[in-house]
């Protein structure tokens, strides 16, 4: 999924993870068991996600891309098309 959010702050972020969460409503659940992300400022408030739902949040280890390869994989394929 992507969405374009306003600005890199973590509010922002929540935004959209709540923009998601309505759109899919009661299946959030059985859709999201668990996000992986890095330890930016930006995905700082992810873990109230926690709180409010059954998904767990997950964050890789500084400097270690390879504890979120997928996420790594699917954003060089996005910048092919989207640059920063």
């Amino acid at each position: 999924f992507m969405i374009k959010i306003e600005d890199k702050t973590s509010a922002s972020v929540m935004k959209a993870f709540d923009k998601l969460r309505e759109y899919y409503g009661s299946k959030w659940n059985q859709i999201f068991k668990f996000i992986t992300t890095d330890n930016g400022s930006e995905f700082a408030d992810l873990s109230d996600l926690e709180q409010v739902s059954k998904t767990l949040v997950y964050y890789a280890h500084p400097y270690t891309s390879c504890d979120k390869g997928s996420v790594e994989r699917h954003n060089g394929l996005i910048r092919r098309y989207i640059p920063k």
